[in-house]
């Protein structure tokens, strides 16, 4: 992806392109699963913390990005794939390795729709299945065979 699509990016959603936005921008799709705070940082050793967490609350305001808790105890955050909004179909179902303490999207597994009770009006929803990954999966069967 180039400069020209990420200002795309921001602009279809309101936003206008600075190069703070466009770095984490970047960096969010680079990254191959949610990404916390600490991991952009981590990321971006350039641009301070403060500017980043500035960047991201942007970010879900304009739905460009969603915020996750995957059990951890801190935000993650991944890019929304609607036009506008993100969607129920943004809103898929995440696995936290409780080793590795990585979180995965599960993008093809939905989650289940709710039926509400009447009245209460669903903005977003979190579906996090927590386990053991199969990288570290094979790490504990192969730890078992010594």
């Amino acid at each position: 992806m180039n400069t020209d699509d990420e200002n795309r990016i921001l602009e279809r959603k309101g936003v206008k392109p600075t190069s703070n936005r466009i770095l984490v921008l970047r960096a969010l799709i680079a990254s191959s699963q949610p990404v916390s705070l600490p991991e952009l940082e981590d990321a971006m050793p350039t641009m301070d913390k403060s500017s980043i967490f500035r960047v991201l609350s942007l970010f879900v305001e304009h739905h460009i990005v969603h915020a996750l808790e995957d059990g951890s105890g801190m935000l993650k955050y991944e890019i929304c794939d609607g036009e506008d909004q993100c969607t129920l179909d943004d809103m898929h179902t995440h696995f936290y390795c409780e080793a590795c303490h990585q979180t995965f999207c599960f993008k093809t597994i939905h989650i289940p729709e709710i039926a509400l009770p009447e009245g209460f009006v669903m903005h977003s929803i979190n579906y996090v299945v927590k386990g053991i990954c199969p990288k570290c999966a094979r790490k504990v069967s192969a730890g078992k065979k010594d």
